[in-house]
């Protein structure tokens, strides 16, 4: 089929990448990290879009959602933006999809975060803040050891013990305890990493943790998509 020549920005990288079956989309949502996601894919040899139109992240093969910023105002430009429905109907579809720091908060049913917010209800369980000893500080911030319990397929060439770039001051509990990937310690264990079927999502933020950081990411780009 032709494909008209009067498409720019968005709708352009989708139609010259689309051919190749590996288009990635950032979602947009006017918070996070959004640029330095995308630079470290490039890095790694991947191109990827800064997307806000729901209906241009529809057409992407994979959707990324990074984010930093408190998780009452992220759940709130999502729906702005009418992102939400297109987020859960891509990973109900098969679509892989990866979630970064706040990006993996959101996954879950509620935040308790300067009061009680719902959120996109994709995984069963809460978002709570640390509740650390005095000589521990909130936010969590630097970098801690991962402790792989279950070995996700973007976790491929990423050894045990591996050391990310972590800062939160909340941080996700699964109902199903089955989706954790990855634990790190602060001082008690908590859930770093969560993987089920074609959902992929990390506290920490990989496109801040060196080498290892970059193959995860590397790996996400990877991964084959689903005819």
């Amino acid at each position: 089929m032709e494909r008209k020549a009067s498409l720019t920005g968005e709708d352009d990288y989708l139609a010259t990448n689309k051919l190749g079956g590996n288009v990635i989309a950032i979602v947009d949502y006017q918070m996070g990290n959004l640029r330095s996601v995308q630079k470290a894919l490039e890095k790694v040899g991947h191109a990827a879009e800064v997307v806000a139109d729901p209906k241009v992240l529809a057409q992407a093969d994979k959707l990324i959602l990074p984010g930093v910023g408190g998780f009452r105002d992220a759940i709130k430009e999502l729906t702005r933006l009418d992102q939400v429905s297109v987020i859960k109907d891509s990973i109900a579809a098969g679509k892989p999809f990866l979630g970064i720091c706040l990006g993996l908060q959101l996954l879950f049913d509620v935040s308790y975060e300067d009061g009680e917010h719902e959120g996109l209800g994709i995984l069963p369980g809460e978002v709570v803040r640390f509740d650390v000893p005095p000589e521990y500080k909130v936010p969590h911030m630097g970098w801690n050891q991962a402790k792989i319990r279950r070995p996700a397929p973007i976790l491929n060439g990423i050894e045990e013990g591996t050391h990310f770039y972590f800062v939160h001051s909340y941080y996700a509990k699964p109902t199903d305890r089955e989706v954790v990937s990855i634990e790190a310690e602060y001082p008690k264990p908590f859930c770093a990493a969560v993987w089920r079927d074609n959902l992929f999502a990390t506290q920490f933020h990989p496109e801040k943790s060196q080498a290892n950081g970059l193959k995860l990411l590397s790996n996400f780009a990877s991964l084959t998509v689903s005819a």
